[in-house]
């Protein structure tokens, strides 16, 4: 197995354990000091802060799932294209795209990037 197709194994880990808010095992693939940022805010977000955003999600959104729409292997990493999806509490569909680049060193996430419109999220806030 190649590098690269380690990165890619890393991230269907990764999409599986935050689509089944698995936290322990989300925290598992992460480095413990990892940077986690979103264009949004221009901060860097805790992981264990953003862990807590995960659980946030999932009680916001039936059924939330990661639609891949690509997923490709680069120097250090991968990069990711999705929409986010699920189900508000009034029944309507969400639906947020979004874009990740991940670095992983020695098997571990230590950075994601993560490029959203944070527009999308106001359905969220309901």
């Amino acid at each position: 197995m190649t590098r690269h197709d380690n990165y890619l194994q890393i991230g269907e880990r990764l999409m599986a354990c935050l689509e089944a808010c698995d936290v322990d095992a989300t925290r598992s693939l992460y480095r413990p000091d990892a940077r986690i940022w979103h264009n949004f805010d221009q901060r860097c977000q805790p992981l264990e802060e953003n862990l807590k955003s995960l659980q946030w999600m999932h009680r916001k959104l039936r059924n939330l799932r990661y639609d891949i729409k690509r997923r490709e292997a680069i120097p250090g990493g991968f990069y990711q294209e999705h929409v986010v999806r699920g189900t508000l509490a009034n029944g309507d569909e969400f639906a947020m795209p979004a874009c990740a680049i991940i670095k992983i060193e020695d098997g571990l996430i230590v950075s994601l990037d993560e490029y959203l419109d944070s527009a999308h999220t106001q359905a969220l806030m309901a």
